[in-house]
């Protein structure tokens, strides 16, 4: 079997709402698939049903070849489930907040306390093992909330958009620590609204949007079907910027975006650089930079959906 997971025509209705609208989801073993989209599009839904803690209401889904709806104790035996919060007590040490989910999970004491060990190690932790969670950094909580969901050895991880809130440092760290379970076999079910984030790590993803499928490949396979590049440039001097940028609206017939340093715009015929080069230096503009590059996932997903990735705070009561 070279599925992990495989989902068909999954429906989800709240209160006659439809959260999910025959979606189909496949992740492949030993990969990371990525499920995006803005709040409210389907993917906390999709992740509860896949976890077992939801039930659909029509559809189809299987982890690891087991039925959802009628294993389901064998199904949460082969997941890890970290949520949009870091869910541990900061009351007790790192040690503790592990030893008492292995013990929970069956382990007796000895086996608890040497498994905790073990991943307090590989998640960069041992030096504050013994320190209350109170004291640590949003980084650290979410490191060892994600190592509290691999004590039992998981072959499944279900990551629900698990770096809300976190500083780049503790993200770059944080996303090092899911290679790393990849590397080992593990397969990752990651939603997110960091679109840096699944280019960095996903090597397939879904785009959902008001609960259906709206896209799905590779990154690399989004990012071609946009079926447009992005012209960028940056200006020598910074008070040229206007001026060049009405000259590429000019030759674009397209609006152009900036940030005060650099312009960006999407165009659709490569042939149209060579255009703006003459047009900027008839008009005596010096160029620093001047580029064609595929769009960022950003911009894919502002295409499929009409709405930037702008990750918020929000409940999983009220994320779907």
């Amino acid at each position: 079997m070279t599925h992990a997971i495989r989902a068909e025509g999954l429906v989800k209705e709240f209160k006659g709402k439809r959260a999910l609208d025959r979606v189909d989801l496949t992740a492949r073993k030993g990969t990371v698939l990525g499920v995006l989209g803005p709040n409210g599009s389907g993917k906390t839904t999709s992740v509860r049903i896949l976890a077992t803690l939801l039930r659909a209401d029509g559809g189809y889904a299987e982890v690891d070849g087991f039925d959802v709806l009628r294993h389901p104790h064998e199904v949460r035996r082969l997941i890890g489930l970290t949520g949009q919060y870091a869910a541990v007590d900061e009351e007790l040490t790192g040690t503790q907040n592990l030893v008492l989910i292995a013990r929970l999970l069956g382990f007796d004491r000895a086996r608890a306390r040497v498994r905790s060990a073990e991943l307090l190690e590989g998640f960069a932790l041992s030096d504050a093992a013994d320190r209350p969670t109170k004291g640590y950094s949003g980084g650290m909580r979410r490191r060892l909330d994600l190592a509290a969901s691999m004590i039992g050895g998981p072959s499944l991880l279900y990551l629900d958009e698990p770096t809300t809130g976190l500083d780049p440092h503790s993200r770059n760290e944080l996303w090092e620590v899911v290679r790393r379970q990849v590397e080992n076999g593990v397969t990752v079910l990651l939603t997110t609204q960091y679109l840096e984030e699944a280019d960095h790590l996903a090597d397939d993803l879904v785009v959902l949007d008001h609960g259906r499928v709206i896209s799905e490949g590779t990154p690399e396979q989004l990012k071609d079907r946009a079926g447009t590049q992005v012209l960028e440039l940056r200006t020598s001097e910074a008070d040229q910027l206007g001026l060049a940028i009405k000259v590429v609206e000019a030759v674009t017939s397209s609006p152009v975006s900036d940030d005060g340093l650099t312009a960006r715009v999407p165009v659709t015929d490569s042939a149209v650089l060579p255009e703006v080069v003459r047009r900027l230096d008839e008009q005596g503009v010096a160029v620093g930079e001047l580029s064609l590059r595929k769009p960022s996932l950003d911009e894919v997903f502002l295409a499929l959906t009409g709405q930037p990735a702008e990750p918020q705070e929000i409940s999983e009561e009220t994320s779907t």
